[in-house]
Order: C-alpha cells, then structure tokens, then sequence
C-alpha cells in the first residue's frame, strides 16, 4: 500500500527495514537453534555439511565460492570438521592433484540427527501456517536468495 499522495518509497522502505530486522533476527535464532542441536555443530558447519551432503562432495574452494567465504575461512571450518570426524578428504579420480571433501560415516550420522531435529522445530513453528502461506513464503524465500548471489551487504 502506498502512503497518501503516492509517496510508495516510504512503505517500500519501511517494508525493508522490517524485512531486513526479521532477517537478522532469525540468523540469530538459527545460530543459537543450531548450537543448542548439536554442541559440536555451528549453523556455518551444519550448513556446510548440508551442502556435501548435497552435492556429492566438492572441494575446499567450491564452498568458498559458493557461500562467497574468505578460503583462510572455509580452512578452519573444513579443519574443525575433519578434526571431528565428520568430513574427509579423498583425491579426486579424475585429477590427483585435487582434494575432494567427503561427509564421513559420522559426519551423515550427525547431519541426519541434526537435520531431522531442525525439521521438527520448523513443522511446529509453522503448524498454524496454511498450505497456501507455506508454498509463498517458500517461492519468496526461493526468490530472495536467488537475486541476492554477490549482492553487497551479505
């Protein structure tokens, strides 16, 4: 809705800053939810393995571009990971000198765990949501973070 006299930028804008602190706010929950699943897994490690899951494995540099993180950054999570058995690094058949991460037989173990937990507590913070809600929060969130891939700000 437009303010009076056609001013759209001043509800555009509020509307963003609403968005935004909403944002912000469930990235902290999220932190402290994924803390208090699983002790030894951050919402950053439990992401990463969710994305080895995902994709079959990748390598160090992969994640880095995809999650556009600093390398020296994706080193020490990928190190805490190793060190805590959950990831492991295979070489890679089609070029040896390439390192290929890899959930290890705990590192799925824990993911299930925690993923499974994390599905639980959405299904009850959404359980009043109707269907249609569900379906356009999804393709909002879908769309959201397709047009936000570089953005600055993030």
């Amino acid at each position: 809705m437009d303010a009076p006299g056609g001013a759209a930028p001043a509800s555009r804008d509020a509307a963003i800053e609403v968005i935004q602190r909403e944002l912000t706010a469930f990235a902290r929950r999220s932190r402290a939810t994924a803390a208090r699943m699983h002790p030894e897994l951050s919402l950053v490690s439990f992401t990463l393995l969710g994305h080895l899951e995902f994709q079959g494995g990748c390598r160090a540099t992969d994640l880095a571009a995809h999650y556009t993180l600093d390398k020296s950054t994706i080193s020490r999570q990928v190190g805490a990971l190793e060190r805590a058995g959950l990831v492991e690094r295979r070489r890679d058949p089609a070029d040896h000198r390439v390192h290929v991460l890899h959930l290890t037989e705990r590192g799925n173990a824990v993911l299930a765990q925690v993923a499974g937990a994390r599905r639980v507590a959405f299904h009850e913070r959404l359980a009043e949501w109707s269907g249609p809600d569900l379906s356009r929060f999804a393709d909002y969130l879908l769309r959201y973070n397709e047009n936000v891939t570089g953005s600055a700000g993030e």
